[in-house]
C-alpha cells in the first residue's frame, strides 16, 4: 500500500478502536500462566495409608456335634441348610440298650447297698469282719459311679441344639451306626458369628489393631461396621500372608450369604509425618528418585517466585504423594496446576544465561 493511502485510512481510523486495539496487543504479549496457576498450601500431617482388600464371608466359629456312645441313629429332625432354636432336638439314638445298662446298674447298685447292711448286721453279731465291711462299702461306691455313668451316657443319646443356629453339613442318615470319634452333625450359631476373612501382607497388617472399626462393603447389601476380632501372629505357609478376621456384629445368614465376596476398606493413621500433596502437583522425579515440586518461597507473592525443590517421597498412591516432613516443618504452597508454565519460562531463562 502506497505512503499516501496508508495515510489516509489511519486518518479515517476512530480514536476508541485505535485505544481497543492498543489493549488487545497489550494483553496479547503479556504472559498467561500466572492467571493459569492454581496453588494449594500444605501443612505437615501424619501419614494415612488405605487398606483395601477383598475377602470372604465365613463362619467364626463352628461346632461338630457327636454322640457319647455307640448306637443306631434312630431319629434326625434337620438337614444341611436348616435352621434351630436353642434346646430344640437334632437327632437322636436308639436308646434300649443304654436304657438296660443303666437298669442293671441300678440294681447292682441296690444290691451293694443290701450287702452293707447285712454285713453289719452280722459284724454286730461277730459273725463277719471289718474288712468285709469296707469291701461292701467301697463296692457301693463303684457301683453308684457305674449308674452315673450309664445315667451320663443314656442323657448324651440325643443332640440337643446348644444355641440358634444353622446346620452347616449333615454327616450321617438315620439307622447307621454312631461312634465317638463320628461326627454327625457340623453347626454354627447365627448370631455374633459372622466374619470376613482378609488375608493382608506383612507390612499391612502393622497397622491393624484388635478391636479396630473398618468400613465392610456387602454386594446387594451395602457398607457395613466391623472390627477386627482376630489378628494372627504367623503367617501362612503357603503365601506369606496373614489372614485377619473382622466381626459383623448383628448380621446373620439370612442377611448375608457365607461364601460371598466382601471388600474391606479403612484408612490408618501412622506415627509418620509427611506432606500429603494431589499427585497432580508432582512435576517430576530426578535421578535420586527425588519428586521434583514447584514451591513458593518464603515471604513471597508473585509467580516469578516460584522454585522448583526436591523433596524425599514417603508414600506414592493414585491420589497422593507423601514428602517427608518433620515436627514443626513450616507449611508448603505448591502449585497444583499451571507449574509446566514456569517450569518452561525457567529453562529459557537459563539457557538465555548461558
Amino acid at each position: 500500500m502506497k505512503p499516501r493511502i496508508l495515510g489516509l485510512f489511519l486518518s479515517r481510523i476512530e480514536p476508541v478502536f485505535i485505544i481497543t486495539l492498543l489493549l488487545v496487543s497489550t494483553s496479547l504479549i503479556t504472559p498467561s500462566y500466572a492467571q493459569q496457576l492454581e496453588t494449594k498450601t500444605i501443612k505437615v500431617k501424619p501419614i494415612v495409608k488405605e487398606i483395601n482388600r477383598t475377602g470372604k464371608v465365613a463362619f467364626k466359629r463352628t461346632l461338630n456335634l457327636s454322640f457319647k456312645s455307640n448306637g443306631y441313629l434312630e431319629e434326625i429332625n434337620v438337614d444341611e441348610g436348616d435352621s434351630f432354636t436353642k434346646g430344640q432336638l437334632l437327632a437322636e439314638l436308639d436308646s434300649a440298650e443304654l436304657i438296660a445298662e443303666k437298669n442293671a446298674s441300678y440294681a447292682r447298685l441296690l444290691q451293694a447297698k443290701r450287702d452293707v447292711k447285712r454285713i453289719n448286721t452280722l459284724l454286730r453279731k461277730n459273725l463277719s469282719s471289718q474288712q468285709a465291711l469296707d469291701n461292701a462299702e467301697t463296692l457301693v461306691e463303684t457301683t453308684r459311679a457305674s449308674h452315673k455313668v450309664a445315667a451320663y451316657n443314656l442323657s448324651k443319646a440325643q443332640l440337643y441344639a446348644p444355641f440358634d443356629g444353622v446346620v452347616i453339613t449333615r454327616f450321617t442318615e438315620a439307622g447307621e451306626l454312631q461312634s465317638p470319634n463320628q461326627s454327625a452333625l457340623q453347626i454354627a450359631a447365627i448370631e455374633n458369628n459372622l466374619v470376613v476373612r482378609v488375608a493382608l501382607t506383612a507390612n499391612e497388617v502393622k497397622l491393624v489393631k484388635l478391636q479396630q472399626k473398618v468400613n465392610v462393603n456387602l454386594p446387594q447389601f451395602g457398607v457395613v461396621k466391623g472390627r477386627v476380632s482376630k489378628v494372627p501372629a504367623i503367617a501362612d505357609q503357603q503365601s506369606h500372608l496373614f489372614t485377619i478376621e473382622v466381626l459383623l456384629s448383628g448380621l446373620t445368614t439370612s442377611q448375608v450369604v457365607v461364601g460371598q465376596l466382601a471388600h474391606m476398606l479403612t484408612d490408618v493413621i501412622t506415627d509418620t509425618l509427611a506432606y500429603r500433596l494431589p499427585i497432580s502437583a508432582l512435576n517430576s522425579v530426578d535421578s535420586k528418585g527425588r519428586a521434583l515440586i514447584m514451591v513458593l518461597g518464603v515471604n513471597s507473592t508473585q509467580a516469578d517466585k516460584y522454585k522448583q525443590q526436591a523433596y524425599v517421597i514417603k508414600q506414592l498412591s493414585n491420589k497422593y504423594i507423601y514428602l517427608s516432613a518433620q515436627q514443626g516443618s513450616l507449611p508448603l504452597t505448591v502449585v497444583t496446576r499451571g507449574w509446566q508454565h514456569i517450569a518452561l519460562i525457567e529453562r529459557k531463562q537459563l539457557d538465555e544465561n548461558q
